[in-house]
């Protein structure tokens, strides 16, 4: 059936669909990378906090006993900037992460037709349709598969960490935190992993229906290719257009012509030489009305017409208008050049003469 979508989407309709904020992608990869890529930062992190930490019990004592509202203010502004430059790494990095993952999925653009208002959306029916539909199925199965490997993964790190912890009261303060700490950026990383894979397949199914519903009927390819490249009809208007206003520019440049030669009927090549330019170039040229044509204007502005059914066809064949004859037909063309002078200086050049020179053809 023609109403079937089984093309591919082509690359306007891929570009359309980008713009409207309509292609396959899932926040949950760059997130899972970003919060991955955290655990590296974090140590760090953590490392300055404690430093910063520490520093800050350091003078809590001597504020105490010598308590003074500039200084006071001084330690909390100190301890502020600290903690903006310890989490600031780990906040660039996720951020960085996050638009990386973005982009690996399509690529980053405003979709600003999202913004705009649709009243269809107001619709409750579609909303209904898709909370018993496939997409809303597979929204369930994977809220569970990731319930599930967090859960898992939550349980192995704990089982390890757990007994550890319960023997910390016998370690000192510092190697407790360390434990917790290590125990924790573990644990993220876990489940950072765990979240990358079910992302990815996240990703492949949300792509697939995508694909799914950006495919086109063979009604919609043909429409958008004449959309694209141009109905044929009204490109064939165009060329006959282009066509008529080269041929109205070359009929005017004919009263200029120092010489028409002809078929005599079928064919007429305008020739106009002008020394400081080069060599003789064809300013008008045609077959059947248009030869008409030229022919009719050379009689009209009194412009020679020389008869040379082979020379005629050659120049017809192998030159294009505007541009210089080439060497093969110097020779001859010398020679209708020179019999026109001739005539001219007997004052009988206008009308349609025989070139002595010429071979004899048939019309």
């Amino acid at each position: 059936m023609s109403g079937e979508k089984t093309e591919q989407p082509t690359a306007q309709k891929l570009k359309k669909a980008k713009q409207e904020g309509q292609i396959g992608k899932t926040p949950d990869l760059g997130a899972w990378f970003g919060i991955l890529a955290a655990s590296v930062v974090l140590p760090k992190t953590l490392g300055k906090a404690m430093e910063l930490a520490k520093e800050l019990v350091e003078k809590i004592p001597d504020t105490i006993q010598n308590p003074d509202p500039g200084k006071t203010l001084g330690i909390f502004r100190d301890a502020l900037q600290g903690a903006v430059w310890a989490v600031l790494p780990l906040a660039l990095t996720m951020m960085l992460v996050g638009v990386a993952g973005a982009g690996a999925q399509g690529g980053i653009r405003v979709a600003t037709k999202l913004f705009m208002p649709k009243f269809n959306r107001l619709n409750p029916l579609p909303g209904i349709k898709r909370m018993f539909g496939m997409q809303s199925l597979w929204e369930l199965t994977k809220a569970l598969v990731k319930t599930g490997v967090l859960v898992g993964v939550l349980y192995m790190t704990m089982k390890d960490i757990v007994p550890k912890l319960m023997q910390a009261g016998q370690l000192p303060l510092a190697s407790t935190l360390k434990l917790v700490s290590d125990a924790a950026i573990s644990l993220i990383r876990a489940a950072a992993a765990a979240g990358i894979v079910m992302a990815a397949a996240d990703y492949f199914v949300v792509k697939k229906r995508s694909n799914k519903q950006l495919r086109m009927t063979k009604e919609e390819v043909k429409q958008e290719y004449k959309n694209t490249e141009g109905d044929p009809h009204v490109k064939g208007q165009i060329r006959a257009r282009q066509m008529a206003m080269a041929q109205s520019r070359q009929m005017a440049d004919v009263p200029t012509a120092d010489v028409i030669v002809v078929n005599p009927v079928h064919v007429a090549v305008a020739l106009k030489y002008e020394p400081q330019k080069g060599a003789p170039r064809v300013v008008a040229s045609g077959k059947g009305p248009i030869a008409a044509r030229i022919r009719d204007l050379a009689t009209e502005n009194r412009v020679p017409m020389v008869q040379d059914v082979p020379l005629a066809r050659a120049l017809h064949d192998g030159c294009e208008i505007g541009q210089e004859i080439p060497a093969e037909f110097f020779g001859a063309v010398a020679k209708v050049l020179a019999f026109v002078m001739s005539l001219k200086q007997k004052g009988s050049a206008a009308g349609l003469h025989r070139n002595p020179n010429a071979e004899s053809a048939s019309v």
